[in-house]
């Protein structure tokens, strides 16, 4: 189906205004830390500095990520600016040069706040590694990707059950404490991890197409549809034991359109046929169910739900984003116009209730009456550029 090009226009300028002056214009001059280098921790709504706040792996990778991905396709200097002072505070202050990996958590000047080698965020490191490495031809940056890829490999790797525990110590001895958050469960494997190490194998295959790599992210888009999608194929199952027992029986929707598009993407980059099928019917079958049972009329995607029903109803930031994105890849799968909608109207929600448009930046959520939350953070350990401006760069070549 042929939608009007006026319509596609009109969506690719948005985007792209929101991209360059309220997510990179907004993170570029708010966030660099004059006092201690490299990003600030923690900013309120109102773009109060959280002077002591702890620096995360997460937070910095991303910027790292987010800044090296618009450089690659801007050629902006000014991004090419903010991506190098990512990638050497992380040098300088992540890396730990007597065990390898990177630490999780600095604190605001820069000392180690927490040593643990959390998988979720090696994983991020290489994503933003490889995405520097594409954007600004780096070899110290993939050199350094594909150690972490092998440390993995040696320290994190199930080869009994297959697929990565969630965290081990400083040393990459086994720990008792896996929890990404305060809001996670204490077991040794989750979708979060798993996907993200997906995510962040399939950007470093990209420059670094390696056989063993090139395996191991076979097996793991192989482990994501045996054991993390659940059986009925319309969502992700969330935690789970060792041997892939499932822990948990909540639906988390941003996490299941994200996981869509992110699936077809890895097995397009790995080039096998016959995965690539199998993924794109379970990629489909996940949005499909994500947009009859996770949106709302108004657009906006509901965070989470169980065997009952509803048990978040609030409408984070990075769903939409993925929503957008998501619903948008359905589309391209198959042609049907219901996609193509619900991707648009994920924008339309954005717009409505999503951005601010007085600071610039996203708010961190909206209730299901579509009222932004001003309380939450702009800046946090998990408040980044990293979705919504992925996002943006995303749809803005997927209409081109």
């Amino acid at each position: 189906m042929n939608f009007p090009e006026e319509q596609i226009d009109t969506w690719k300028s948005e985007l792209k205004q929101e991209l360059q002056e309220h997510i990179l214009g907004f993170w570029m001059k708010h966030t660099p830390d004059e006092m201690h280098g490299g990003f600030l921790g923690e900013i309120t709504p109102d773009l109060k500095v959280i002077q002591d706040a702890d620096k995360s792996l997460v937070l910095n990778t991303r910027i790292l990520w987010t800044f090296a991905a618009a450089y690659r396709l801007y050629g902006d200097e000014a991004y090419r600016q903010m991506a190098d002072r990512a990638y050497q505070y992380i040098l300088r202050h992540f890396v730990d040069q007597e065990f390898g990996g990177l630490y999780w958590m600095l604190h605001a000047d820069g000392s180690v706040s927490n040593d643990k080698k959390q998988v979720y965020g090696q994983a991020f490191a290489i994503y933003a590694l490889s995405e520097y490495y594409r954007a600004v031809q780096q070899e110290e940056a993939l050199d350094l990707a594909v150690h972490l890829f092998r440390i993995l490999e040696e320290h994190s790797y199930d080869p009994v059950h297959k697929g990565y525990v969630e965290a081990l110590s400083r040393d990459w001895k086994q720990t008792a404490d896996f929890s990404l958050s305060d809001k996670d469960l204490n077991e040794k494997k989750s979708m979060n991890t798993h996907l993200h190490v997906l995510e962040a194998y399939t950007n470093l295959y990209r420059v670094w197409p390696d056989g063993k790599l090139h395996h191991q992210l076979a097996e793991l888009i192989g482990v994501t549809l045996d054991h993390i999608v659940h059986p009925d194929q319309t969502h992700f199952l969330l935690f789970f034991e060792e041997a892939w027992q499932a822990k948990s029986n909540h639906i988390s929707y941003g996490h299941d359109i994200e996981g869509s598009w992110l699936m077809v993407e890895a097995a397009e980059v790995i080039g096998e046929a016959e995965l690539l099928n199998r993924v794109k019917l379970t990629a489909v079958a996940m949005a499909d169910h994500a947009l009859s049972e996770g949106v709302d009329p108004d657009g906006g995607m509901v965070n989470e739900a169980d065997s009952s029903g509803y048990i978040d109803t609030r409408k984070d930031w990075w769903p939409q984003a993925e929503a957008m994105v998501g619903f948008y890849n359905a589309y391209q799968l198959t042609g049907v116009s219901k996609f193509y909608d619900a991707s648009l109207c994920s924008w339309q929600f954005i717009k409505r209730s999503i951005i601010d448009p007085e600071h610039g930046e996203w708010f961190w959520n909206a209730d299901r009456e579509g009222r932004p939350n001003r309380e939450q953070p702009k800046v946090s350990a998990w408040k980044c550029p990293y979705h919504n401006g992925r996002a943006c760069m995303e749809m803005i070549e997927r209409l081109g």
